[in-house]
Order: structure tokens, then sequence, then C-alpha cells
């Protein structure tokens, strides 16, 4: 059903309002506070009209209307304007990412940080899926007689750390030669591709020293690799939900809690939303537990290709438009500043 351009003009000052105040807007208020050139009884008319064909509800404890999921629909896809972040926050935002740019894992964490901090909602960041993630450097250092680190740096900036006890001494010389023949010999490759190797063969034709030292170290290099391949789930802001009206109610904000704190199931959720930015409200979600909440997800790109997802998730009375952009402008200078990043180093 098209709506004429009076309930379009009612319904979009109904949802502004409420995104802004969280409270159900009457005929009265609504024609005080907007200029529509129509009596409050047309309004109430109107309002009525719109809740009928299911844009507008009617809460049992008030005289006013608020919005439904069908109009937060309605509000995005056609209704919603470009918000223009200011130019101060985008400066903000553009140096804070710039700052961890050595360490993918770093950047998306302060990334969801940021985003949290921003809109002043839970947010969350996942990184890449790493199966094509290939591998650029590894280095043993020791710590002391019996423990050495192993450090694991990838094309796209990830970097893991990894204690490793000896079961002999071994001299730096030794770690030292090992770095530099795994690098050799892995370099290039895909994590997936390298776990797929017989590592111990990789060294038989090296000195037996390396042998019996890679021997030792081959399980916990194999443990480090499966780990990269797992996406990490990034969480922030958990406790903005105090500071919003939906949750005051002790109960709804445990629900919440309960279901950001369920990792496993929101990772998978996250994972398979399309890629792009994509916004989902209320009864749109597939699950029944995000069935009262709006979800929006972002991708961001690595070197054009390593993808990961940043947003947030929130009740549905949501800033759609400010939320968005900000988004947005964020994942973009993720994607842009580790393109120009990864660029500058091989062009050296």
């Amino acid at each position: 059903m098209d709506l004429s351009e009076r309930k379009l003009r009612i319904l979009h000052a109904i949802v502004g309002d409420f995104i802004r105040f969280a409270e159900p807007i009457g005929s009265r208020t609504l024609s005080r506070k907007y200029d529509m050139g129509i009596s409050p009884a047309t309004i109430r008319n109107e309002m009525a009209d719109l809740e009928e064909i299911g844009f507008l509800t009617h809460p049992h404890t008030s005289a006013g209307r608020v919005p439904s999921d069908k109009a937060y629909r309605l509000y995005v896809d056609d209704l919603m304007q470009k918000y223009e972040i200011p130019e101060e926050e985008k400066q903000i935002i553009a140096e804070k990412l710039k700052k961890n740019v050595s360490e993918l894992e770093r950047t998306i964490k302060h990334a969801a940080s940021l985003l949290s901090e921003f809109t002043n909602l839970t947010s969350f960041a996942i990184t890449p899926n790493q199966e094509s993630n290939k591998l650029q450097h590894i280095k043993f250092l020791p710590v002391d007689e019996y423990t050495v680190v192993l450090m694991i740096v990838t094309e796209s900036g990830r970097v893991t750390n990894t204690a490793v006890k000896l079961k002999s001494t071994c001299t730096e010389e030794n770690l030292a030669l090992l770095s530099k023949v795994m690098t050799y010999n892995y370099k290039g490759k895909t994590l997936s591709d390298i776990l797929t190797l017989d590592i111990i063969k990789e060294f038989e034709s090296d000195v037996e020293v390396m042998g019996r030292l890679m021997e030792n170290i081959r399980p916990n290099f194999i443990n480090t690799l499966e780990n990269m391949l797992d996406v990490e789930l990034y969480l922030d802001g958990l406790t903005n939900i105090f500071s919003i009206p939906e949750y005051n109610d002790i109960e709804k904000a445990k629900d919440f809690l309960d279901m950001i704190n369920k990792r496993e199931h929101l990772t998978d959720v996250l994972i398979n939303r399309e890629d792009g930015v994509i916004i989902t409200i209320g009864n749109e979600n597939k699950e029944d537990i995000m069935h009262d909440y709006s979800l929006i997800t972002a991708t961001y790109h690595v070197q054009g290709r390593l993808m990961g997802k940043l947003g947030v998730i929130g009740p549905t009375r949501m800033k759609y438009d400010e939320v968005t952009s900000i988004i947005e402008y964020i994942t973009d200078n993720i994607s842009r500043t580790f393109k120009i990043t990864r660029g500058d180093e091989n062009d050296e």
C-alpha cells in the first residue's frame, strides 16, 4: 500500500521524535511541535490509519503511538536522510585508527571501541577469516633457558606470540637459524596450506639439532596456526545499555546481556550476514532471541580481499542515520588504511 504524502510526513515526524526522546507521541503533541497545516483531529485520524496498517503501535500505558518494526524499515529505506559526520569527529576517528595500524587485531579492537564511543551503543568487530591469509615472517625470541616466544606475522598484519617450553636448552644462534629457515620455507604460503605440510619432513635435510628443535616446537606451531584460522569477536560498550530507556527494566537488561554473552552463537550470526551495510530490525532478525533488537553490520577489507565485520546491536529505537554513517566511515578508514599501508610495504 502506498502512503499519502501526509501520512508519510506524520510517520516521519513520529519516528524521528520517538528515536530522539523515547516517548510515545500523540496527535496534539505532534500538532504543536510540527507545522503540518492540519488539525489535531486530522492527525489523529491519520495516526489511526497508520496503526491499522501496521506502522504504529499503541502502548497500553499511553495515549500516544510508537513506531513498529515496519515503520522503522520504511524510515531506513525511504525517509532517512544521510547524516554528515562533523569534520572534528572524522579527524578523531581517522587519527585513532592509524595509531595501531601495525597490527590488524589491535586496529579492529580499537575500531569497536571507537564505534561504541561515538554511537553510545554496544559495538562488535569480527576479524577476517584467515584461510587465505599468507605467512610473512616467523621469529623465535628467547625468554629463558627452556622458554622461547614463537612470533608469527601474516601479510595482513596479524601478529601472534606463543610461549613455547623446550625439552632441552637451545642457543640463540640455533633459534635465529630456525627463524630464518622457517620463514624461508613458509613465507607466502597460506595458513591452511602450511597445516597440510609434513613439517618435520621439511627439516630432514637440515642439521640434526634443527630437526630435534623443530620436533619440540611443532605442536605449538600447529596449534598457533589453527588458532589463527579462527575468527575473533570483540565487544565493547556493554554498559551503554544502562543509559538507554528501553533497558531501565532490569529483566530486559539481563536478557540483552545474556544474548551478548552467547558469544559463539552471536559470532555465527554475524559471520553469516551478507556483505556491505546491512540493517535488520526487530522481527527481521531470524533468531527469536534477537527480535527485540536492531543489528547493523558493515564489511571492511584488508588488502582488498580479507573481510571482517563491524557493527552495533541495540534497541529498535536507534539513530539509524547517524549510526550507519559512523560505521561506514570507520570501515572505509580500515579498508583504506590497510590497503595503503600494505601497498607501501610491498613497494619497498
